[in-house]
């Protein structure tokens, strides 16, 4: 069996989809696409993806058995400079946790609160 990577597929679970959609659109300035769920219990909207290439693919989840958190597991969104996303987050509705910060030879991050409560990371390297 060959090498992969650890993540394949993300979801972040969210209480209002289209509120979810405008805050992660506005803050990435990327447009998410609908993405049909194959169990056809879930709403999804998926964020840009070649599952091609390095990285994982992911989508914005409705679902009657999940629901979004502070706590839990925070994706990282790679991103050209953090302060970008970083000054786009309060007009989009969420909070800025800890800004823009060193990681040393990994780059920098910012880390956010969404529209839904859900704790995301913004990565760069510069």
């Amino acid at each position: 069996m060959s090498k992969m990577n650890a993540v394949g597929w993300f979801d972040i679970y969210v209480d209002d989809l289209d509120r979810a959609v405008a805050f992660y659109e506005t803050v990435l300035g990327q447009t998410l696409e609908k993405m049909d769920d194959p169990t056809g219990q879930s709403q999804m909207m998926s964020f840009p993806a070649d599952m091609g290439a390095y990285g994982a693919g992911g989508a914005l989840t409705k679902a009657e058995y999940a629901s979004p958190g502070v706590g839990g597991t925070i994706v990282y969104f790679m991103v050209e400079d953090t302060a970008v996303q970083e000054a786009r987050v309060g007009e989009a509705g969420g909070v800025v946790i800890r800004p823009k910060f060193s990681i040393g030879e990994f780059g920098w991050i910012s880390l956010c609160q969404d529209t839904e409560g859900n704790m995301v990371g913004f990565n760069s390297m510069k």
